[in-house]
């Protein structure tokens, strides 16, 4: 894992003013590194040095989920996906997901509808916008 990432990790998590520790430090620095959302199963597989136990990952996913530093996105397979937000952009962005391979990517600059005009007494929180088709890795691939 690159020191950047776990400079990087540490500043956003002090920044809460909450404890930093070790595995909040590894899960967000391994999501600031990748370009895809990955799911629990990808985040455990890939910190399988780090000892997390898939209850602590869990939880500092929530943590982190809760406190702005990581977005989750649910794919149509409805499995969670979290990517690194730094709190830097909204989690108000398109989303592209595989239908072969499942990778899931945030697309931040792809620019969304400014205004929606819901009915009366609707209040919007948060718009997702998930683009299904197939990846540059598995267009080389046929």
């Amino acid at each position: 894992m690159q020191t950047s990432y776990v400079d990087q990790a540490r500043t956003f998590i002090q920044a809460t003013k909450a404890r930093v520790t070790k595995p909040r430090v590894s899960v967000l620095a391994l999501l600031l590194g990748q370009q895809e959302s990955l799911s629990h199963h990808e985040i455990q597989k890939r910190l399988s040095d780090a000892a997390l136990d898939p209850v602590t990952l869990y939880r500092v996913l929530e943590w982190l989920t809760d406190h702005q530093l990581v977005h989750r996105i649910a794919g149509a397979d409805q499995a969670w996906r979290f990517s690194a937000g730094s709190g830097q952009h909204k989690h108000e962005h398109a989303h592209f997901q595989c239908t072969r391979c499942a990778m899931m990517t945030c697309f931040t600059d792809i620019g969304l509808p400014e205004k929606m005009t819901l009915p009366e007494g609707f209040r919007s929180e948060e718009v997702e916008v998930l683009i299904k088709g197939t990846c540059p890795n598995c267009n080389k691939a046929r």
